[in-house]
């Protein structure tokens, strides 16, 4: 069966499921967790001289971007550890989810990926694909979807 899971979180409710659900299936097949989160760098405010930022400082802004990473990783150590998992933890930086997740479940010899996926309404598939669809396309390691 499973050996190491890589359960991607955004901290999202739909994200918190899916971790749930990876840690249910660990703790079921004896296997390890790893919880990674993605941040694009684009997501991160630059600091430029004079702008509103910088009179935060540039160590402030990222001081606080750690925060928010960390307490959205712990709240994601919780849900498994409410399973009885103890999961490890990552956070990259990457502009492409998609490839940064499939790397990594790459380079740590993942044997399962567990993403959340919503069902989109009103915008047809082909047009906009979900990190989760093109974690499917590009990787050869199971994908198991929770909704």
């Amino acid at each position: 069966m499973y050996r190491h899971i890589l359960a991607p979180t955004d901290g999202s409710e739909l994200s918190g499921k899916a971790v749930m659900q990876a840690a249910r299936l660990a703790k079921f097949a004896g296997a390890r967790m790893l919880l990674l989160h993605v941040r694009s760098p684009i997501d991160i405010p630059h600091h430029v001289e004079g702008g509103a930022l910088s009179r935060l400082g540039e160590g402030k802004v990222m001081e606080e971007i750690a925060v928010e990473e960390r307490q959205l990783l712990d709240a994601a150590v919780a849900i498994a550890a409410s399973a009885g998992v103890d999961a490890e933890v990552a956070f990259i930086t990457g502009y492409s989810p998609y490839e940064s997740i499939v790397r990594v479940a790459k380079e740590q010899r993942c044997d399962l990926i567990v993403m959340a996926s919503r069902i989109r309404h009103g915008i047809p598939r082909f047009v906009i694909q979900s990190e989760t669809h093109k974690v499917m396309m590009h990787t050869d390691i199971p994908v198991l979807v929770v909704r």
